[in-house]
């Protein structure tokens, strides 16, 4: 079995161009359908970007020390003139300063001990940087300092009077009904395929015992989860009911490229019980704390908002909402759609996986804003979740 170590001395020679061509495909295909190979991949280049950078503070430091001796040197030399009227420098006794005398015997004889500690130093920063980011990466449901998921908690017994309700009204016209019992949080979700595939945050669905997708006709369905993405927030979930048929024909693509910096923006989602259209732009092509990853979006959004789609004018879907940050007002952020379709790719080549029909044609194209919501909303969805007390 390969060790961290491994893959590492791995990527470097890939990196320097010594790995043999079919080394070099191997590698790049694992990197395309392993998504846990890759992060390990973006982790070496990450690392060994902060290397060289901080390899080149070093060295331009030591140019600018040396040319500011030079001119140092170059001012104290005064030039005479000789009898011959010729010209000569004149090399004077440089005298310094009894301070400066006991730094440089300071430095002289603690030179390799100031070196040690510069290098545990780095060392220290460099583990510090990567507990930070496995500590970032397991936080899933909590908030961050200054951070908060967009998942909404459920008033219980409001919630659990009106699926009372629900149970003996089915009871009476003789209609199976679904459990009476309460969910706890919500937040939003949309569908993925035409055949009951369905996106959501990760962080909506952590620790659910089961899950209830409701549209805004109030038709609901059973779900499971498929596959839940920590590190990027998302999680692919599926209709199990067998009642269900299909969504129908998705009128949204995917986009695969990054979004423009500026572009006007627009979401769908669950805040509360119906559903709430917000709009705003892309204010950031990296997330919170510089998380490239994701987007920010000038977007008002609140508890429930969690896994609501964010699209561009045209009708493509290019993120996934996931939060917002506390001290800035209308600061949202959003898993790019790149990361989504990547990890939909990777599932795809996984073996005895379900095909994912992605849709190809965008049918939102050209049409005005409210034309695009009023086709958008029936596939936008209440994502319900319960939890053993």
């Amino acid at each position: 079995m390969q060790t961290e170590a491994d893959y590492y001395a791995l990527f470097e020679t890939y990196q320097r161009g010594e790995l043999a061509a079919g080394a070099r495909a191997s590698l790049e295909a694992r990197l395309s359908a392993e998504p846990r190979l890759q992060q390990l991949y973006t982790e070496f280049l990450d690392l060994t970007g902060t290397l060289h950078a901080y390899g080149e503070r070093r060295r331009t430091r030591h140019k600018i020390s040396a040319l500011h001796e030079a001119m140092l040197t170059a001012e104290a030399t005064p030039v005479v003139e000789t009898a011959a009227g010729l010209t000569q420098p004149v090399h004077p006794i440089l005298r310094i300063s009894r301070t400066e005398r006991r730094l440089r015997e300071f430095w002289s004889g603690h030179r390799a001990t100031v070196g040690v500690a510069a290098s545990v130093a780095v060392l220290a920063v460099f583990c510090t940087l990567l507990g930070l980011d496995l500590w970032r990466s397991a936080q899933t449901g909590h908030s961050m300092a200054g951070y908060t998921m967009l998942v909404r908690e459920i008033d219980r017994l409001k919630q659990g009077q009106r699926a009372i309700k629900k149970q003996i009204d089915g009871q009476a016209s003789g209609e199976i009904a679904l459990p009476v019992r309460d969910s706890k949080f919500s937040g939003t979700g949309f569908a993925l395929t035409a055949d009951g595939y369905l996106v959501t945050s990760a962080h909506v669905i952590k620790g659910a015992d089961s899950l209830l997708i409701e549209s805004r006709d109030h038709q609901r369905y059973h779900a499971e989860t498929v596959y839940s993405d920590v590190k990027h927030d998302l999680a692919i979930l599926r209709i199990k009911d067998r009642k269900f048929t299909n969504f129908g024909r998705l009128p949204y693509t995917f986009k695969g490229g990054q979004a423009d910096l500026g572009e006007r923006v627009y979401t769908l989602g669950y805040p509360r019980e119906d559903i709430v259209y917000g709009e705003g732009a892309l204010s950031a092509r990296s997330g919170f704390n510089g998380d490239t990853a994701f987007y920010q979006v000038s977007i008002p959004v609140n508890p429930g908002n969690s896994g609501g789609p964010i699209l561009d004018g045209q009708g493509n879907l290019i993120g996934v909402l996931s939060g917002r940050q506390d001290d800035v007002q209308s600061a949202a952020f959003a898993t790019k759609s790149s990361y989504l379709v990547r990890l939909v790719d990777s599932l795809r080549n996984k073996q005895n996986s379900q095909p994912y029909h992605m849709p190809r044609a965008n049918q939102l194209a050209g049409a005005g804003r409210a034309q695009q919501v009023k086709r958008l909303q029936d596939f936008v969805f209440v994502v319900k979740v319960y939890e053993q007390d």
